[in-house]
């Protein structure tokens, strides 16, 4: 039984339920038979914390059958991403203390991701492929940032000071980069892809980064709580809109949270999901809904505790 309250929580979560590939994760999008190991393992979290325990650990036996020899999750491509991995440890760090079996599979996971950060801190990956959204367009490579927070709770968790030091020398490496923080006015960047960096910022306790970052959409960020994808644009990607709340909820500014938030319980679809974007020449799946923008939406009820 889930313990929200909240109809369009419940809702969300329904949704998920209603999308997971029989006997394995949850699909990429309510119009694809692929489950997707990269969402999959962050909804596990989300799951288990909005009291769906046994799903979450159902998902998280699934994502233990699916790994690679070598630690590594794989993209729908099958090809094995570092980010995808990272966020598969998400997943197994929420079910450990209950399914402590898992902890080998927690380890290699890590082994992976630290592996895939060099000596000069950079984040590598064995391809973008999966990150191209057009021609001449790439999500940022400043996405990596995302890898970071989970590698250091496991660190904390597994007392493998190893994971830690792997992930405070990429830490390094993203800070000596002159344009971090900037919201730039392109797809490559996206509220979806920026709020990943700054939720990233703010669990690493680079405050002042991410308050820096959140600044130019708070700039942006229309009367009705509506936050444009990217400057310059009048569309909306709601996965994006709900990362960015998440990352001010965690800087304790909940007003333009609650804002955002309010917005995407007023555009929230009757199944209960989200399509990719909302609005005149929306570019990011604007006829899909997409498992992560529910993953997102129910992150801010879980850090408000509002369910």
């Amino acid at each position: 039984m889930s313990v929200t309250k909240n109809q369009a929580a419940a809702k969300a979560i329904q949704w998920i339920k209603n999308h997971r590939a029989p006997g394995g994760g949850i699909l990429t999008h309510h119009k694809h038979t692929v489950a997707s190991q990269e969402v999959t393992g962050y909804i596990i979290d989300t799951l288990f914390y909005v009291g769906e325990k046994e799903l979450a650990k159902d998902l998280a036996r699934w994502e233990a059958s699916v790994q690679r020899k070598d630690g590594a999750f794989s993209a729908p491509d099958g090809t094995p991403y570092t980010f995808d991995t990272a966020q598969v440890i998400r997943g197994f760090l929420a079910v450990l203390d209950e399914m402590p079996q898992l902890e080998g599979n927690l380890r290699r996971a890590c082994d992976y991701v630290a592996g895939q950060i060099t000596s000069d801190g950079r984040v590598t990956t064995p391809s973008y492929a999966m990150w191209q959204v057009s021609a001449g367009n790439q999500f940022s490579s400043y996405t990596d940032l995302y890898v970071l927070p989970p590698l250091i709770a496991a660190a904390k968790r597994l007392s493998e000071p190893k994971y830690k030091e792997a992930a405070l020398r990429a830490l390094e490496s993203f800070k000596r980069q002159a344009d971090l923080v900037e919201f730039k006015p392109n797809i490559g960047t996206l509220s979806h892809i920026f709020g990943y960096m700054m939720e990233a910022l703010a669990d690493l306790g680079e405050t002042d980064l991410a308050r820096k970052g959140l600044r130019q959409a708070a700039a942006i960020q229309k009367s009705n709580g509506a936050i444009p994808a990217y400057p310059g644009v009048e569309w909306v990607c709601s996965p994006g809109m709900a990362q960015l709340a998440l990352a001010w909820y965690k800087l304790g500014e909940p007003e333009p949270a609650d804002r955002a938030v309010a917005y995407l319980e007023s555009i929230q679809n009757p199944s209960g999901g989200f399509y990719g974007s909302y609005g005149a020449g929306a570019e990011y799946l604007p006829k899909e809904e997409i498992s992560w923008a529910v993953k997102f939406f129910l992150d801010c009820f879980i850090v408000t505790k509002r369910l």
